[in-house]
């Protein structure tokens, strides 16, 4: 469904992603893992267009996004919820949502998607009359995924889609994102920051450092000692879940460098 193809971005003289390739199939979720400054957000910012990248390809369903602008991304099926969640504040919960299907003239079918968005979303409805600024943190992540459902995406890149939520609220996030995998065949790219939620909820993992791919496959795969020494220069404790069989993070520790004197 989704193909990058050895994709490099600069930002100046910083090389921000090297050569990256991957390959997303349909009504996957993937999730990127990785220390700050690996490149997930920049990665995510390129095949959704926002970013321009330096050479290589983004392919969607067999169709090259080189050329194509942003807003035309979103046209094709590819949209974004970034980091912070983006509400408009001095809008109503109702207006923003409204505002992610900007770019469509199917008013039956907003109507419909709509009704569909206060289904999964029930606390949307009952604050729709609500200035979105004034809902709590896990309700205006929920806002920016519903308006982002406006635009019926065929992939959806989310950024960090839990940070500063409880862990309650992480939950309800990741559930609702994968029951709208399993019922709309949503493909779905997170960045994520918890490795057992990546392990738990996605169904193949990619590790960056420093702007490349290092790993990709199951949560097995990657979520491993050895893997995340690399990854995040730490020492971690893995575990098996007997019940589902994905990798869980028991404890871990700093990786201590020793330096070896000078003679």
């Amino acid at each position: 469904m989704l193909k990058v193809e050895k994709l490099n971005v600069h930002y100046g003289v910083i090389h921000a992603l090297k050569d990256v390739s991957m390959e997303v199939k349909e009504g996957e979720i993937v999730s990127l893992i990785g220390a700050n400054g690996a490149g997930k957000t920049t990665l995510l910012q390129t095949i959704s267009g926002l970013l321009k990248k330096t050479s290589g390809e983004v392919v969607f369903l067999g169709k090259s996004m080189n050329k194509v602008s942003a807003k035309n991304i979103v046209k094709e099926g590819i949209t974004q919820v970034p980091e912070g969640r983006h509400i408009f504040s001095g809008m109503s919960v109702y207006e923003n949502l409204l505002m992610g299907a900007y770019l469509r003239k199917d008013k039956d079918g907003i109507k419909a998607d709509l009704q569909d968005i206060y289904q999964r979303f029930p606390i949307l409805e009952k604050r729709s009359s609500q200035d979105a600024s004034t809902l709590s943190g896990g309700e205006q992540q929920m806002l920016a995924m519903g308006r982002a459902l406006m635009a019926r995406p065929k992939i959806l890149l989310l950024d960090e889609p839990t940070t500063y939520l409880d862990i309650a609220h992480q939950l309800e996030i990741l559930e609702l994102l994968r029951d709208l995998n399993r019922e709309e065949q949503t493909t779905i790219i997170l960045v994520i920051h918890d490795l057992n939620q990546a392990a738990k909820f996605a169904d193949h993992v990619i590790g960056m450092k420093q702007g490349r791919a290092l790993y990709c496959g199951k949560a097995q795969e990657v979520i491993r000692e050895q893997q995340l020494l690399q990854l995040y220069d730490i020492h971690a404790k893995i575990v098996q879940d007997e019940e589902h069989g994905y990798p869980i993070c028991m404890d871990y520790a700093l990786h201590k460098h020793t330096d070896i004197p000078e003679h």
